[in-house]
């Protein structure tokens, strides 16, 4: 299970790091990139937790 947990906590610090990315730049098209990468590495982190959860009830 910590390799799950690993890759959840590796997705939530890349999110935060894309978030903040989006928030600093300047330039729009990097901003709306990093915007879309970090929700879709939110997604991977959601479906990361579903995952440690489905295995700890099984």
């Amino acid at each position: 299970m910590t390799e799950l947990q690993d890759r959840l906590e590796r997705f939530e610090t890349l999110t935060a790091e894309c978030e903040l990315i989006t928030k600093l730049a300047t330039d729009s098209a990097k901003r709306e990139f990093y915007l879309k990468l970090s929700e879709q590495y939110r997604q991977l982190a959601l479906d990361t937790r579903r995952a440690i959860a489905t295995r700890a009830a099984a």
